[in-house]
Formats: structure tokens, sequence, C-alpha cells
């Protein structure tokens, strides 16, 4: 019976505690909180449970062990495989060096076949005739959150491997590379981006995730590539609120995105936003003197377009851009 009752007692402050997370939002240093995995499905996360630090030095020892599937034109829907220090991968598909090269990394209980790689690789492939890899890194993406959070940083060096491999071996040229990642993955790029000495043309970090990253030095920086956009979605609770790139756009101020009724369905919303912008170069967002003018709607700067697949964007500073509740929004 006093066992019982203990368990009880600690179901009860765990549930006060999520709930405080859930209406209040996220504070660094919280210990339970909400995070949505790329299903957009909400789990309860304990930043105190023990991470498999054993599984993850065994994944990221070897790069190998993650997935690089090429989509072209030519294969759209059917991925062809890709492998590092493998030349003939590379020369036996459709890969063109000429052309430019985006790669897509996935989020927290993803995989190279959910929604934001299928949107996003459709929509990169009918905006131009581009090589598109989805970094598929399922394996460690869904274990716990604290482990595959653990684990982020050592695959996107992984990555960081695979484009200079690429470049070294003469298939592409870091000019035209265009790395982009959502939620974890947003903080993955920038790592891969970090790895070939910021020589990448081009990060984009999709709501990258917020829990725990917030202290942590191995987060998306403005310094991970020649260029750094960062589009904020959900800065209550999953995505990370403060400016983290050359450019952060805020659409309708960063949370709480129309349409929208959960959390996980704002997080969410940036690959959508991005897809759309892709196809459509639509999304033109007024620049903000700060944060605090983002958040509240009073921005009156010039107008610069949010996401988009331009490799040639440089301009650096906080904007805003308030957006319909349906696609193209």
């Amino acid at each position: 019976m006093k066992c019982l009752l203990l368990l009880f007692v600690a179901i009860a402050v765990c549930t006060a505690s999520v709930i405080k997370d859930s209406t209040g939002g996220y504070k660094e240093g919280d210990r339970y909180f909400y995070f949505a995995g790329d299903d957009d499905v909400m789990h309860i996360v304990d930043a105190e449970e023990p991470v498999d630090t054993a599984f993850i030095e065994e994944y990221t020892r070897n790069p190998d062990n993650n997935a690089y599937w090429l989509f072209t034109r030519s294969n759209p829907t059917n991925a062809q495989t890709l492998i590092l220090n493998n030349v003939n991968s590379v020369r036996n598909s459709n890969f063109v060096a000429s052309k430019v090269t985006v790669f897509l990394a996935h989020g927290w209980n993803g995989s190279g076949r959910n929604t934001m790689n299928t949107l996003l690789t459709e929509a990169f492939l009918q905006d131009g005739d581009v090589n598109v890899i989805v970094l598929d890194w399922s394996a460690l993406a869904n274990r716990s959150y604290n482990t595959a959070k653990g684990g982020t940083a050592a695959v996107g060096r992984g990555l960081g491997q695979f484009v200079n491999w690429l470049v070294n071996s003469g298939f592409a040229a870091y000019n035209r590379i265009h790395l982009v990642g959502f939620s974890l993955g947003g903080h993955l790029v920038g790592n891969a981006g970090r790895q070939t000495g910021a020589r990448v043309r081009r990060v984009t970090a999709l709501d990258p995730a917020g829990p725990l990253w917030y202290r942590d030095n191995e987060r998306i920086v403005p310094t991970d590539a020649q260029y750094v956009e960062v589009m904020h979605t959900e800065t209550a609770t999953l995505g990370f609120s403060d400016p983290c790139g050359d450019a952060d756009f805020y659409p309708n101020g960063g949370s709480s995105m129309p349409g929208c009724w959960v959390y996980s369905c704002s997080h969410s919303r940036a690959y959508k936003y991005m897809a759309s912008s892709v196809k459509h170069n639509h999304l033109l967002a007024n620049e903000c003197a700060t944060l605090r003018d983002a958040t509240r709607n009073r921005c009156t700067g010039s107008l610069y377009p949010m996401g988009n697949s331009d490799l040639n964007k440089s301009r650096r500073g906080i904007f805003r851009v308030n957006t319909g509740k349906n696609y193209p929004y």
C-alpha cells in the first residue's frame, strides 16, 4: 500500500509539471515537458531520463549507419542509395555534379519517408532540376528524446563528412549545396555545415528544437554556413525561441500558427511553409527592429522572402510574415 501511494504521488508530481509546461510553455531547466515527434504526436519527456550513450557511440561511429537517398526528376519517388566513400554509388545514380544539391534532415521520431521529406522533395524538384538527398537517421531518431537529442550533433558531423567527400570527389561544390533540417534536424544541419568549415552556401533550420538546447554549444548558430536562415513557428514550448541565424523569421509572431490548435501543428507548419515557399516564393516578410516587434506584429521594414530555394540570399535580421491558415498559406 505504501509503495502504491508513493507511485500515485510521483505520477501527480509528474503530471503537475507537465500541465504547467503545456500551458505556460517550456523553460530551460524544466524536468518534464511535452515534445512532438515528426509524426505530430505529443510525448511527455523526462529531462533526467538517462541518455543511451553506448547506442549513440555505436551508431555515430560510422557515418554509413545513416542512409543517403537520392531523388531527382528522373527518379522523383524511388530513391537511389548513395554510399559514403563509394564513388560508384554516385556514378551509377542520377546524381549530376553540376546541379544544386539539397539535403533534407528529419527530426525526432521521423524517417526518410515521412511527410516532411515527401513534401520538401516534391517542392524542390518542382522548383528546379536539382539533386535532393534525404538523410535517414531514424534508427537513432526513434530512440528517446534525450538519446536522439544527444546524438544529433554527431549525426550532423557525419552528414558534414558526407558533404566533404562529395566535394572532394568532384561530385559537388560547396556553393551549390543547401542543407535543410526540421526540429532536431535543424541543429543537425547546423553541425553538418560546421563540419565543412561553414563552406556550404546555405543552411535552413525549420523550427529547430528548443528543449535542452538553450545551453548547448552544439545548437545551430549563424557561423555554421555562408548563410543560415531559421524559421520559428512554435516558440512557446517546442521550438527554439531566440534568434540563432543570420536571418530569423517569426511567421505570425513565432507561435500559434493560423489554423492550428495544438503545439505540434504549429511546429510542423515550418516545413509546410518551407515547401510552399519553395514552390511559390510568396511569403514576403517585413524586417523587424527587434524580436519584441516581431512577436507584437509591429514590423514595418522592407520586405524579404521567407524560405524559398534561393542560394544567393544574404540579408541579415529579424523578420515577420503573417500567413493564412490554409495552403499555400
